[in-house]
């Protein structure tokens, strides 16, 4: 299943280790953050001005989904 911008940080990254390259590519540190345990990816993305749609499709390519 793709990975969607509704989806809570956290889970897309236990599901998907390979997606922490593109968090890094995009200095997110979402692996130590607390929200990311119930933000979406949205969210998350949206306060740091962060293209969403564009990212959605990189996590994707690196899940391989």
């Amino acid at each position: 299943m793709k990975i969607k911008k509704e989806d809570k940080i956290t889970e897309i990254l236990e599901k998907h280790p390979a997606t922490v390259e593109v968090f890094m590519r995009y200095q997110l540190p979402c692996l130590g953050c607390f929200a990311a345990h119930y933000e979406t990816l949205e969210q998350g993305l949206s306060v740091h001005g962060i293209d969403v749609d564009e990212v959605v499709e990189e996590l994707n390519e690196a899940a391989g989904l």
